[in-house]
């Protein structure tokens, strides 16, 4: 794998700061639990890094992770995909990864493009798209912009579809120092307890010094209209928490039933944000997915 440098940027508090995520974050890649290649993709907003996994003659799954996180997001659940589908996981451009720190305007098509990129650049035509949050917003916008390019998507607690505001509440805490940031993430994603492994220590870890030290994006995400949904012809599924405090889970619920009445959606009414792992849940869908338009051909 081509390394890359990485110079000082926006999304970083400091140049420090950015040094020390990154360099933790590649510590923790060599923990990654199954055998996996890493690299660079080049794309018109500037490298992408992606971990892939699984079998190269299998179906194509890309995931994209949420805001102030990176492709370690996606490790407990990429033991159960390798399975079945070739996986992807995607280091989200101007997040706290070891892709470019290009900020695009989520009001543009810039990460529409910047994704078809990636997929070019994996030679993959077509595939899967799994996002969470603003990774599940990135989703969305390709599917609409590209449907071509997805066979099927499944969008965990999915931004621009019905957002709350939480920048009121959030930033005076962020001003707080590490007490604060930690604040902001028991209020999203609830207290994780003690971790049992030394790998979820060290996750832990990196997702604590990561809040610290990035710069969070400020920008609303994009706001589907219920037309850009009803565009929407390929197998969805929704996942939501019932008690997520930066969306509006109802609403997501009734919005796609309204409109895409043949996405399949779960709603686990005692979950925040984070809804721990659903890979089999997700992997069943996939499977389904897939039978269906091996049926259809």
């Amino acid at each position: 794998m081509q390394e890359i440098t990485h110079t000082a940027s926006p999304v970083f508090k400091s140049a420090h700061a950015e040094s020390e995520v990154l360099n933790r974050y590649k510590e923790h890649l060599r923990l990654w639990p199954v055998p996996n290649e890493q690299s660079y993709i080049p794309t018109r907003q500037g490298n992408t890094f992606v971990v892939a996994s699984g079998p190269k003659s299998a179906p194509p799954i890309v995931l994209l992770h949420g805001t102030m996180s990176n492709a370690a997001s996606w490790m407990r659940e990429v033991v159960t995909w390798v399975k079945e589908f070739r996986v992807y996981a995607v280091d989200v451009i101007g997040d706290a990864g070891l892709s470019a720190p290009s900020r695009p305007s989520f009001a543009s098509n810039a990460h529409a493009l910047w994704l078809s990129d990636v997929l070019d650049g994996l030679d993959v035509p077509r595939a899967s798209v799994i996002g969470t949050s603003m990774g599940g917003a990135i989703a969305l916008d390709f599917a609409i912009r590209l449907p071509e390019r997805v066979d099927s998507l499944v969008l965990i607690c999915p931004g621009g579809v019905a957002d709350k505001s939480i920048i009121r509440w959030a930033l005076p805490l962020l001003l707080l120092g590490p007490w604060g940031a930690r604040k902001v993430r028991e209020r999203i994603i609830g207290k994780f307890p003690e971790p049992e492994s030394d790998e979820a220590k060290k996750f832990a870890e990196l997702t604590d010094l990561t809040f610290k030290s990035m710069v969070p994006r400020t920008e609303n995400l994009p706001s589907f209209t219920d037309e850009q949904l009803a565009r929407l012809t390929m197998p969805v599924f929704v996942l939501l928490g019932g008690r997520d405090v930066t969306m509006d889970s109802d609403v997501i619920k009734r919005r796609f039933e309204r409109h895409i009445p043949h996405a399949e959606i779960l709603l686990d009414l005692s979950a925040r944000h984070y809804l721990g792992d659903r890979s089999a849940a997700i992997a069943q869908f996939l499977h389904r997915a897939y039978a269906a338009d091996d049926a259809v051909e």
